[in-house]
């Protein structure tokens, strides 16, 4: 029975040195910003309390402001056939280009530190048209298209890189089809 503790605590040790090989989450070293805005598809997304609803034809708009931030549009095809959607605003957090802050509390709560979470860009197309999205935690993550859908080996190669950088991909949710 003395073999039991040994072989939970060779297990822990084997998880906790494949969780410190995956590269660190890191966000692109450049992002234009208008480039960057206007409609993007989602394709797949780790699951989020926020998101439950949405069953498809997922949305982010992002528009560039006169005060540098960035609006924020989100929405989706709910399962009753209607739609939902979600007003926010982004900030760049300085002297880092592929990261920014998101909230979607109203303007008056936004001198709270918990109401902004981090929207990192952390695989980019050079001709912006797709993108991956996470935070640091690995808790989120997104794969992003100009169009509504996406080639196969393309998303294959995303997941790959998300995986690369640490994140459990195995409860990803696919929401568009891929060709």
């Amino acid at each position: 029975m003395r073999l039991r503790p040994a072989l939970l605590a060779l297990g822990m040790l084997l998880s906790a040195t494949v969780a410190s090989a995956a590269a660190p989450v890191r966000s692109v070293p450049a992002l234009d910003m208008g480039r960057y805005a206007g409609q993007w598809h989602e394709i797949a997304h780790l699951p989020v309390s926020f998101q439950k609803k949405c069953v498809g034809d997922i949305t982010a708009t992002y528009a560039l402001r006169a005060d540098g931030r960035i609006s924020v549009h989100n929405a989706c095809r709910t399962g009753d056939g209607g739609h939902i959607a979600a007003e926010g605003v982004a900030r760049p957090v300085p002297d880092e280009p592929g990261q920014l802050q998101v909230r979607f509390v109203p303007d008056w709560l936004a001198w709270v530190p918990l109401v902004w979470a981090d929207y990192w860009v952390i695989a980019l197309d050079p001709d912006y048209q797709w993108a991956v999205v996470g935070d640091p935690d690995r808790k989120y993550l997104w794969i992003l298209s100009r169009s509504p859908s996406m080639d196969k080996a393309q998303f294959a190669d995303l997941k790959a890189r998300a995986e690369a950088m640490g994140y459990d991909l195995g409860p990803l949710r696919v929401m568009a089809p891929l060709d």
